[in-house]
């Protein structure tokens, strides 16, 4: 599988937030989650002045557009692009081209790197959540997401469990 990209997708005029919550929606339906990573509407803090008085308010850094961090394949693409409010991705002709990391640091998104010291297999224990002081075993870790699945017995049976890896410790 391809690595995930930052792209751009141009909407109508204030629909931003209407087409990140619709991909999102569209994401959690037809199970996309580990092909469409995150959605953004970058926000920057101004002051504005107004009668006098100095607000600080947050201001859409590019309007009519949204940002996506995906694996790009033909089912990526046509849900995007066929989300409501969504006029197109950003490139030439029908063709997406994937932002660089030169575009990406004014943006302040930057790839992390998280070192665990856990592995598939590893028996590990919920530190926080709904399952504090459970025990279970790594059967998956997502770096891009953060999260593992892991095995834990409920009601005599094993049960897959998706936990961040801030809620999990190694045994």
């Amino acid at each position: 599988m391809s690595e995930a990209k930052w792209y751009v997708v141009h909407t109508y005029s204030g629909y931003e937030n209407k087409v990140k919550a619709n991909i999102e929606k569209t994401i959690e339906n037809r199970h996309l989650e580990d092909q469409i990573l995150e959605v953004r509407v970058p926000l920057e803090d101004v002051v504005e002045m107004k009668n006098g008085t100095a607000k600080q308010v947050q201001r859409k850094m590019f309007p009519s557009y949204v940002l996506i961090n995906m694996v790009m394949n033909d089912d990526t693409w046509y849900v995007v692009r066929n989300t409501r409010g969504v006029t197109g991705f950003v490139g030439p002709g029908s063709k997406p081209v994937p932002l660089t990391e030169e575009e990406m640091r004014p943006l302040g998104i930057k790839e992390e790197t998280v070192q665990v010291d856990f592995a598939e297999g590893d028996t590990v224990v919920v530190t926080g959540g709904a399952w504090k002081d459970t025990t279970g075993v790594v059967s998956a870790i997502n770096m891009q997401k953060q999260v593992v699945t892991i095995n834990v017995e409920m009601f005599g049976r094993e049960t897959p469990v998706v936990i961040s890896f801030a809620e999990i410790k190694k045994m």
